[in-house]
Order: structure tokens, then C-alpha cells, then sequence
């Protein structure tokens, strides 16, 4: 279905162009960071839409779904920022039944929740299976670290500073704008646009 143009629309048109020129066959994932309440999800959920109007087959999943309970957290120490920072994520789920199975492509079924984190919740996975060629688009705080950001095929930056506690430890060890394949200004949702290192 065709969306209604508007310059959020064009914009997001721009960057699918861009992901679908680089890698438009096979499967492909496009992964989202940002400082907490910029926007990622929403930003995410309207990338997904477009990728969608362009024909493809598009999955969602958040960082969110893949958190650690508190419980699992506590065996790391304190709650502290810190804590939140190394340990608040199942990042070993994450690679184990979405990313991996994923990449397999075929009949091989992925997840793409496995917690709420609103009820401190396990949830009951959903198997989900998908054409040789889809599009998984993933948000989530800290998901370009130096360790994860190697998985994605292409990486968004939302600009702003860290103002989360939590997030001035992740951004002073890797600042997701370094390894993003484009950085974006999305702090006024209705014209968002690209920005450049070297006016970051």
C-alpha cells in the first residue's frame, strides 16, 4: 500500500532506497540506537512501513522483548547504570533464536520476543518463518555497541546526547554514531534529516 508523501515519508523513502541499493536480496537487518526517548521505536515502526510499501517483507522486533529480568540482573551486582549498561539485555537470546535463525533464511523459524518488561516477564515465543528475502528492522538502546554492531547489515543513529545515566557510559565507550551507517536528527519527528560526522 502506497503511503500518504509527506516529508517524514520522503525522508524514510531516502534511507530504504539506500538499504535496498546495498543489500536488496536475501536477508538483511537494519538495526536503530539512540539516546532513551529519542524515538527509535516509532522511527523503526515508520522505516518498517515504508521497506513494506517498497514490496518487502518486513519483521520488527525491540530490544526491549529481549531484556534480562531484574532477578537475572541482580546476579551482576547493584542496579546501577552501569549494571543496566553491561548486563540489562539477553543479548545471548538474542543472537540465539532471532538473529541467527534469522540469517538462515529457509523454513528456519525465529523469535522476535521473549520478555516483557513491563511484567518482569517471560512471554511464550512465537515461532515466526519468512521468505528467502525480508527485512528485519531492530530498535533498541545500545544495539551498535562494539559487540552487536558487526550483526547489522545497516545501522541508524538517532542524534542527541546522552542524557540517561546509562546511556553517558554507553556513549562514552561506543558512541553509536560512529559506526552508523547514517545518522539522523529525528528531534522534530515531521522533518527528519541526515546528519554528517563532522556536524555531529
Amino acid at each position: 500500500m502506497e503511503l500518504v508523501t509527506t516529508p517524514r515519508v520522503a525522508f524514510l523513502r531516502g534511507i530504504a532506497d539506500e538499504i535496498l541499493q546495498q543489500y536488496g536480496r536475501g536477508r538483511m537487518i537494519v538495526a536503530i540506537d539512540g539516546p532513551l526517548r529519542s524515538g527509535k521505536t516509532q522511527f523503526a515502526d515508520d522505516l518498517a512501513a515504508v521497506l513494506r510499501e517498497r514490496g518487502h517483507r518486513v519483521f520488527r522486533a525491540s530490544m526491549e522483548r529481549f531484556h534480562r529480568s531484574r532477578a537475572a540482573q541482580g546476579a551482576f551486582g547493584d542496579d546501577t547504570p552501569m549494571r543496566y549498561y553491561r548486563y540489562g539485555f539477553d543479548e545471548a537470546a538474542l543472537r540465539r533464536v532471532l538473529v541467527e535463525p534469522f540469517r538462515m533464511g529457509g523454513s528456519t523459524a525465529f523469535v522476535t520476543a521473549v520478555f516483557d518488561p513491563s511484567r518482569d516477564a517471560w512471554v511464550e515465543p512465537k515461532w515466526l518463518t519468512g521468505p528467502a528475502d525480508a527485512v528485519l528492522v531492530l530498535d533498541g538502546r545500545f544495539v551498535l555497541r562494539r559487540r552487536l554492531a558487526d550483526l547489522w547489515d545497516f545501522r541508524i543513529a538517532l542524534d542527541g546526547e546522552p542524557e540517561d545515566p546509562a546511556d553517558v557510559i554507553a556513549y562514552a565507550e561506543d558512541d553509536p554514531r560512529l559506526v552508523a551507517s547514517a545518522v539522523v536528527d529525528d528531534r522534530d519527528p515531521a522533518h527528519p534529516r541526515r546528519r554528517f560526522l563532522d556536524s555531529c
